[in-house]
Parts: C-alpha cells; structure tokens; sequence
C-alpha cells in the first residue's frame, strides 16, 4: 500500500488533517491510520457526557461515514505504527508496510499510567478512549467508592460526573492544590470548594506509594503518610505520554513529544506532527518550547499543514483556548497563565460566575472565565495582542471587556 498522504492517528487532529486537505482541493490519496476501531470521534465527552450516559457514541463521530467515502479519505482501524523509514518513506505497521509521499503525525499521546506497586491491578482505569471508558461504566455498580488520581481537568470532570451519579468519590491530587498546572491558586480553590460542596472528598498533597489489591483487583491506596484509602475502582488521570517512540527512534528531535517548527514540520523530510504530541515555539507561552492538549491547537495545526501541502504556507499562530464541563460550571480559558505575575478577579465567586484575569508585566495574557461567556468571547482580543490594562479597571465586573479592545 502506497498513500500520498499517510495520517498516524484518528483523533481531531488527524480528522481535521484529512478534511482541510480536501477541502483546501488536494487531490492526491490520503489515509488515516488509527489504532482504535472506530471512525475518529469526539475525546472531550469521554470524561463528561458519554461517561454520564447522556450522550450516545454514535452522537460522537466527528463526521458520518459517508463524509470520509465521498472524499475518498480511506481509513485504516486498528492499525498500529511500529517503526518509521524516513528515507524509504515506508512505515512499519500491524497491518503491514505502507508507504507515504508526505506523513502527518497525529498519535496524541497515551494515558500516563502510575508506576508504584500495585500499578497493573484490575479496576484501574485511565479514561483516554472510547474502549476506557466502556470498561470503566463496565466496572461501576451504584454507589461504588471510586477513587481518583490527578486533581487535573480529566479527574476532575470524572469526578463530578460519578458524584452526580451517586458514587462515592475521593480524588487525591500529589501537588498542594488542583488543576495546579493549568490556572492560578484561586480557581484552584473555587473548585476544590464546589467539589466539596458537592459531597467529594478531595485531598491535596496526597501522595499515592501504592495500590492495595486483593486477588489481582485494586482495593485502595496506600498514602505517603501512612493513611489508607479504599476503593471499588480506581481512576487514574495523572496526564499524558505523547505517542511519538518510532520518530524519535528513527531519529526526529525531540523528547516530551517530538519537536515541530512553525510549519509544523519535524527534523525529519516529508514528516509533519500535530496536536498533543507537537513540541513547537508559541507566542502565547513566551516563546517557550511546549505541547499543548487541547482540541482548538489539534485543528489549528492541522490548518498549518494543509496549507503547507497545497501552496499557500502560513506559520502557526492561534490563541490557546481550553474548556472544561464540571456539574453545572462552563469553564473556558483563553490564553496560556504561565509566568503570570498578577491575578486580577472579576465577579463574585459566590454567585458562581466569574473570571480571573492573569497579567505580565501589565499585560493580559490570559483568561480563565467560569460561567462567563461574555468576558471569555471579549478577552480573546486582549489575549492576541497582549493589551495593557490597569488591574483596577479590569476588577470591575460592570465595565465589559470589549471596552479595551484595540482600536
């Protein structure tokens, strides 16, 4: 087999890969290989909506089959990249040798999975794939003790979904707050309240030394500190580990993910990376070389590419955006906070809206807006051009956004 463009993976980025190709009208052949066996799908419901049981797997499909026919997009399912041939341009594969006139790399990234004793008990769960979380609800009876590594988006969401549920949940996060990595200390505590709130036990600076199991399943954690927890199924969401082991082994840069220019191109001839794998420079984080997980950065890349196959380049440049659904909270983030040096809090956490405005030397760099569809949709244009606005001003709630847009 023999493909002008070959796609490694069929999440958004690869779907978008192959739909923007063609809609941009080029016209050579085009796969995508994926090691799942569904057609490319939603991943953001996984943790959300599908685990709930309110959205059906079929509502998930990114397009319908017939999209992928009429534009003679032929997808490969459950298929598997062992290794990569840059020179010979030929990919070693589970369903065989396939070659490639141009490769697109679009694997994400796989569930990082906890590495003390007790790591590989049955009823531990990651929540990653549509398989995931199949096996998961497969594993939940009512009112099961579910315990939940990693205070992050995924965790969280998890968490907030199965309390609802009626399950009792314990999330334990290693660092001294959640969602440490991703916001400031005082949505930090918003929502470790509104968890709390909502019947979870949450505790921070809980370091997981083992999982406790009883005839090869998991019955707990062993803490740090000495304390026991126990569990009917564990769910581990401690982030990912970018799916990229045969380009760095056939020699791409890289390392936490592979590395990418503002082209998306790798070190590699012909070999393009995307998404939550692509190591790349971005504007947003200071220039900083860093991976971004988050649907709106898998599309945008994928934009970069189609432009660079048909003619008409442009560098990649997009604003970061993240959302996150917990209970009856839209949470939606515009901008990267890292190395902020001032928080700025619009509306009242109380009546549970709010925003928190995060500043560099002056600067709005970002925007973490929470049940605040306005200030999110008008702080964008502050975000893309790093506004200057006084911290005073920013603090009223009343004054909207759009009134320091520039000019």
């Amino acid at each position: 087999m023999h493909f002008d463009v070959v796609i490694v993976g069929g999440g958004h980025g690869g779907a978008a890969q192959a739909a923007q190709l063609r809609q941009r009208g080029y016209a050579g052949s085009i796969a995508i290989l994926t090691a799942e066996p569904e057609l490319p799908y939603e991943r953001p419901p996984l943790s959300k909506d599908y685990l709930a049981g309110e959205k059906g797997f079929d509502r998930m499909l990114l397009r319908p089959p017939a999209f992928w026919a009429e534009r003679q997009v032929e997808i490969l399912t459950s298929v598997r990249v062992t290794a990569v041939a840059p020179t010979a341009h030929r990919l070693a594969t589970s369903a065989g040798e396939i070659g490639y006139g141009t490769l697109v790399w679009a694997a994400g990234g796989d569930a990082r999975r906890l590495a003390c004793p007790g790591h590989d008990l049955a009823g531990i769960h990651a929540i990653r794939t549509r398989a995931d979380v199949d096996a998961l609800k497969a594993d939940l009876h009512p009112g099961a003790r579910v315990l939940v590594v990693g205070g992050g988006y995924i965790g969280l969401e998890s968490a907030a979904v199965l309390a609802k549920l009626g399950h009792q949940v314990t999330v334990l996060e290693a660092m001294d707050r959640v969602l440490a990595r991703v916001a400031g200390p005082e949505l930090s505590s918003f929502y470790e309240a509104e968890h709390r709130a909502h019947g979870v036990r949450l505790e921070t600076g809980a370091q997981v030394t083992a999982i406790t199991g009883a005839n090869g399943r998991a019955t707990g954690a062993l803490l740090a500190d000495g304390r026991q927890i126990d569990a009917d199924v564990v769910i581990v969401g401690i982030g990912i580990v970018p799916a990229v082991a045969p380009l760095l082994a056939a020699g791409a840069r890289g390392g936490n993910g592979v590395w990418v220019d503002d082209h998306c191109r790798t070190s590699l001839a012909d070999i393009f990376a995307i998404g939550d794998c692509a190591l790349h420079a971005n504007a947003f984080a200071g220039g900083a070389e860093i991976r971004l997980e988050s649907v709106q950065n898998a599309a945008d890349m994928a934009a970069t590419v189609a432009r660079a196959l048909t003619g008409d380049p442009a560098p990649y440049h997009a604003v970061p955006w993240f959302w996150s659904n917990q209970y009856d909270l839209r949470l939606q983030t515009m901008g990267l906070s890292l190395g902020h040096d001032q928080t700025v809090l619009r509306g009242d956490p109380a009546t549970r809206s709010l925003s928190l405005v995060y500043l560099k030397q002056g600067k709005v760099i970002a925007l973490d807006c929470v049940n605040a569809a306005r200030d999110y949709v008008q702080g964008k244009a502050l975000v893309e051009q790093g506004v200057v606005v006084p911290a005073e001003a920013l603090a009223d709630a009343a004054t909207p956004l759009k009134t320091w847009h520039p000019a």
